[in-house]
């Protein structure tokens, strides 16, 4: 075997063995991905925004769990399936429209959503919440923004 032909098998085998560098994800990958976002995920196809937050944003996305969405009682999740432009706006109430990270929080203690209305930050050491849900999992990098797992469905002020 030649010095070249070894080098090639040297190669080959190296690169069999490495495992696949994860490729980054948007937001609508990332959380079909986690597994634990089906809800959500049904819901943003319902809703006719899965284009949008596939866009290049950046977004910050606020996203219920399945676990948070089993908490909401099944008669509202039903009506908002029959109303879209209603569940676009609750959808739109979990998307801030830049990059924010739980340190952002700190600084700032509400902004506006996607839906035009304010939600509030309360930051206790490590603890976050954003209207009083719980950030289960923060800071989640996508290639266009940020996602944090919350533990309770936001419903816009009415």
């Amino acid at each position: 075997m030649t010095t070249r032909s070894c080098l090639w098998a040297v190669a080959a085998f190296v690169a069999l063995a490495r495992p696949a560098l994860a490729q980054p994800k948007d937001i609508v990958d990332t959380a079909v991905a986690a597994g634990s976002f089906k809800t959500l995920a049904q819901l943003l196809t319902d809703a006719d925004l899965v284009g949008v937050m596939k866009g290049p944003g950046p977004y910050t996305v606020f996203a219920p769990t399945d676990e948070a969405f089993a908490k909401v009682p099944k008669e509202v999740l039903a009506g908002l399936a029959k109303d879209k432009a209603k569940l676009q706006e609750v959808l739109k109430y979990h998307v801030l429209t830049s990059k924010w990270t739980t340190d952002d929080f700190k600084l700032v203690k509400q902004t506006g959503t996607a839906q035009g209305k304010p939600v509030t930050f309360a930051v206790t050491g490590a603890a976050v919440s954003v209207n009083g849900a719980k950030v289960v999992k923060a800071n989640i990098d996508c290639t266009n923004g940020m996602v944090h797992a919350i533990d309770t469905v936001l419903l816009p002020p009415q």
